[in-house]
């Protein structure tokens, strides 16, 4: 009986190979491919269509500032910082002549429409200092400068911002399915999930491995250049093509850093010299490389400051607290470590590990992200600075070094 089976199986196998001829083969590939091809893409849907079922987060998000970085202000007149009633000579124009308003924290400029593209306007507004700057991007700053005319109206925005700062940005018709940081700017295209919500046709990015998720994040808060710059002719300041989920680096390479130089990007240790960098930074990290993301401190679904998870200390200690299993957890309590008052802004983590040293618009700073420690000896041998003279200004570097050979944790 199981000889008789073999031969039968044999016979029908035989059989199955003499009508699998060249053309029926054909026949099926295409036919395959034509099943595959008919499956639809996602297409983005915008972010008014997570609200309904993510009620809660959107709320959340609509309340950032990455869910308001540009606005109209002939609809949002609520959104503009500048004085614009008081004549000045730094500001050439009036608020009738802005189609956009971008930034709300340490800046504020403003962009103009002409045709299809927008432009920025020649000064902005220093949100900390309540005064007009002149704005205008010179040579031997941002690589891109010298791919463009060297007035503000030689530079549009499309290329050189409007890819992050919304969702979608075609780059042949200079349309965007929404301004702002929307939702699927971090989640991806979500038509599909709309149409039938699951957890496999949406990007979550905590889902992701460590370095997917941060490139969520890094898409634009790195400086850098695309991989296939010029792309049709122009020179772009944003990963072009890269959607949540891929590889950042198939598309974006960072920024080159050169140890020991200190340039418009970086400071001589390769802390970033300018804003916009934090990813730049974060990499060279040991917590990038422990797997750490930047949504595991940052929430972008709600308005705390800088969307952090919690606030101050509170943040750092959740892992670094001397009850945690963790080799850089501290050894005795804040103050032991810091060797500044209990609560006393010396005492707080972010002083020395996270220094606000990169500058975003003139005389304000942002911090840095590699979380450091940078010595008063780094101070002397390149000038970057440290936050011991940073904060004790009256002091030398000499006297900083001598105060901490004298403590013992």
């Amino acid at each position: 009986m199981t000889t008789c089976f073999r031969n039968d199986a044999q016979d029908s196998l035989a059989a199955g190979r003499r009508w699998m001829t060249p053309s029926v083969l054909l026949v099926l590939a295409l036919w395959s491919r034509s099943s595959v091809s008919q499956e639809p893409a996602a297409r983005f849907v915008g972010s008014e269509s997570c609200k309904t079922c993510h009620a809660r987060a959107y709320n959340g998000w609509q309340k950032t500032r990455m869910a308001n970085v540009v606005r109209d202000p002939k609809l949002h007149p609520e959104a503009v910082l500048g004085d614009f009633t008081h004549a000045d000579p730094v500001r050439t124009f009036g608020i009738d002549e802005v189609a956009f308003v971008y930034g709300s924290r340490y800046k504020q400029r403003y962009f103009v429409k002409r045709g299809d593209d927008y432009f920025p306007l020649p000064a902005q507004w220093d949100v900390a200092k309540k005064r007009w700057l002149p704005y205008h991007v010179e040579p031997g700053t941002d690589w891109w400068v010298s791919h463009y005319g060297p007035t503000n109206m030689d530079r549009p925005t499309g290329p050189t911002c409007d890819g992050c700062h919304s969702v979608n940005y075609n780059i042949q018709t200079k349309q965007v399915t929404e301004w702002n940081v929307g939702c699927e700017k971090c989640h991806g295209p979500g038509s599909l999930h709309v149409a039938h919500p699951t957890k496999t046709n949406i990007v979550n990015p905590e889902a992701l491995d460590a370095v997917r998720g941060n490139d969520v994040c890094m898409q634009c808060h790195t400086q850098g250049q695309p991989l296939g710059n010029p792309i049709d002719g122009k020179y772009y300041d944003w990963p072009v093509g890269y959607l949540p989920g891929q590889r950042l680096a198939d598309y974006w390479k960072l920024e080159e850093i050169k140890p020991g130089s200190t340039n418009f990007y970086q400071f001589a240790d390769l802390t970033a010299h300018k804003n916009r960098m934090q990813g730049n930074d974060f990499v060279q990290s040991t917590m990038y490389h422990r797997q750490l993301r930047c949504f595991d401190c940052h929430q972008v679904h709600g308005d705390t400051p800088s969307n952090l998870r919690k606030q101050g200390n509170e943040l750092c200690l959740s892992c670094h607290a001397r009850d945690k299993d963790n080799a850089s957890g501290l050894k005795g309590t804040v103050s032991e470590h810091t060797h500044h008052a209990e609560g006393s802004p010396g005492s707080q983590c972010v002083a020395c590990h996270m220094p606000t040293i990169e500058q975003t618009i003139k005389d304000n700073f942002v911090a840095a992200h590699t979380f450091r420690f940078i010595t008063p000896k780094e101070t002397e041998q390149s000038g970057i600075p440290n936050p011991c003279t940073s904060c004790h200004a009256d002091k030398a570097t000499a006297w900083a070094t001598n105060e901490l050979r004298s403590w013992s944790t």
